[in-house]
């Protein structure tokens, strides 16, 4: 009986479980980053602090405008905050919004210290020109500058003449 009450016992629970989540991060004042999502649970351990979520994410960065620059979403997402290292699973989209330039791929780290996203998964980009494909890919969080391994192929799109 001790053992079931310690299960139900409150404060022994390691985190918590949050609805509609809005994160901001900043930087002197300036919003540099927002993550909305349905649902966030916090795990709370000896070595680490944790964020899940695990019905997925929307994640804006921002450089110095009020209007975002790029987007990351993905099904699934774990946000390890020491390391300051997000996690993306399951229909990762990567939107840069000036540029039109959309990564699309299974599985993306984005390492906010170094600024920078990351897969070692397959990955598909479309611009308005073209398609590109390759092995994996690494480039800045706003996702204006990057580097393309092992492309497959490159498909150039041509404009429908009228």
């Amino acid at each position: 009986m001790e053992k079931v009450k310690q299960f139900i016992d409150y404060d022994t629970i390691s985190g918590l479980i949050a609805y509609d989540v809005e994160i901001v991060r900043s930087d002197s004042g300036r919003m540099t980053a927002k993550l909305l999502a349905p649902m966030m649970r916090s795990v709370n351990d000896e070595d680490s602090v944790m964020l899940e979520f695990p019905k997925g994410f929307v994640a804006f960065m921002y450089e110095g405008d009020t209007a975002p620059t790029a987007k990351i979403s993905g099904d699934y997402g774990v946000h390890y905050e020491r390391r300051e290292l997000l996690m993306a699973k399951q229909n990762v989209v990567v939107e840069n919004i000036e540029t039109q330039e959309v990564l699309e791929t299974e599985n993306l780290f984005w390492d906010q210290k170094a600024q920078r996203i990351y897969t070692g998964s397959m990955v598909k980009i479309s611009s308005p020109d073209k398609i590109i494909f390759g092995d994996s890919m690494t480039a800045n969080e706003s996702f204006t500058r990057r580097e393309i391994f092992g492309i497959r192929a490159t498909i150039e799109l041509e404009d429908d003449e009228q």
